[in-house]
């Protein structure tokens, strides 16, 4: 697929904005967590909930309808139209920009078909990339239809997490497909010892970026504003006595938060040695000049979760928080890159 990669620019560059949409869509979700934003909109229109409502009218009965939910009956009560306006918008943003991602991949798929721009070899891939969007809007639903109710006064937080991971990974596909057809085989570097580092690096970090969604479903900050320690402990009180191991692990603020931090610290370890190793590899290759960003990234990162905790004190900073989101998707972004150029099969 590399021999004539040129010819493919037209369909990098269409990767390449899709990925840069999709992380746009979950900082858009994030903020619409952190603003208690996303049960605003009690219906999925795919067409016609594009529009908000047009008139006093219809934003009364839209109104009207997240009344009869939970969240507005025990938290929001005290909200004037106004103040639902707020909230409606987030919503309605995340949604309208996530209609706009599926013609951004279905328009141009369809015209590069036509005009003979894609190869046979890459149809397959691309419809596996355009299902797993579908995929990921129904997901969106059925989490924001969970929380529907009198019971539930946000959506929960492991639906959250799914939901966020489902985001990732069509991120990281269309990323990795587009690093398939811009970069030719020849810089790619044998690297077999690299490659298993990285693979557990990865997986650390898909956990850890599971655990950052548990972080903001359950606001988990808040329990612990202090560091290095955690509340003046470095074990603190009340960790794993929620009624379970499994519980603990996914329901315990302070538990949460305590792994949260331990994976930071491990992933930034085992960064630190995979730099150091990668800069063995030859000074040209794309591999040695790229490992420097991996190290500046996650470093970024640990400081801005630092900066995170520290300021949330009363509320979740949404400023830290969306930049800890965002380094944080741009460090899975660096690790893939490092991931591929270190896989090249031997001769």
């Amino acid at each position: 697929m590399n021999t004539n990669f040129k010819q493919h620019k037209p369909v990098v560059i269409w990767l390449f904005v899709g990925v840069a949409m999709i992380i746009v869509q979950v900082l858009l979700g994030g903020i619409t967590r952190l603003t208690g934003s996303g049960l605003s909109i009690t219906e999925w229109k795919v067409v016609l909930g594009a529009l908000p409502p047009m008139n006093e009218q219809a934003w009364q009965e839209a109104f009207n309808k997240y009344k009869e939910i939970g969240q507005f009956q025990y938290i929001n009560n005290h909200f004037t139209l106004q103040d639902f306006k707020g909230i409606y918008f987030w919503e309605w943003l995340h949604r309208n920009w996530a209609r706009l991602i599926g013609l951004v991949f279905i328009v141009p798929f369809i015209y590069f078909i036509v005009k003979k721009k894609i190869t046979k070899e890459m149809i397959q891939p691309m419809i596996i990339l355009l299902c797993l969007g579908a995929l990921q809007g129904l997901i969106g639903w059925v989490m924001v239809k969970s929380g529907l109710n009198e019971e539930n006064l946000y959506v929960s937080h492991i639906r959250l997490a799914i939901h966020f991971l489902a985001a990732l990974l069509c991120l990281i596909y269309a990323f990795w497909f587009a690093l398939k057809l811009s970069i030719p085989k020849m810089e790619i570097s044998f690297a077999p010892k690299l490659k298993t580092l990285m693979n557990w690096i990865l997986v650390i970090l898909v956990v850890q970026l599971a655990y950052g969604a548990f972080m903001a479903g359950l606001h988990a900050a808040l329990v612990a504003s202090t560091w290095p320690d955690i509340n003046g402990q470095a074990w603190p009180v009340g960790m794993f006595k929620q009624g379970g191991f499994f519980e603990d692990i996914t329901h315990n603020q302070i538990t949460i938060q305590f792994i949260h931090r331990g994976l930071a610290y491990i992933l930034t370890l085992l960064i630190a040695i995979w730099w150091y190793k990668a800069g063995k590899e030859p000074v040209s290759s794309r591999l040695h000049r790229m490992r420097n960003w991996a190290l500046i990234v996650v470093l970024l990162q640990v400081l801005l979760g630092v900066l995170t905790i520290l300021n949330s004190k009363v509320a979740i900073p949404l400023s830290f928080a969306l930049a800890h989101q965002f380094v944080g998707m741009l460090l899975l972004i660096v690790m893939v890159w490092g991931r591929f150029l270190a896989g090249k099969k031997s001769m």
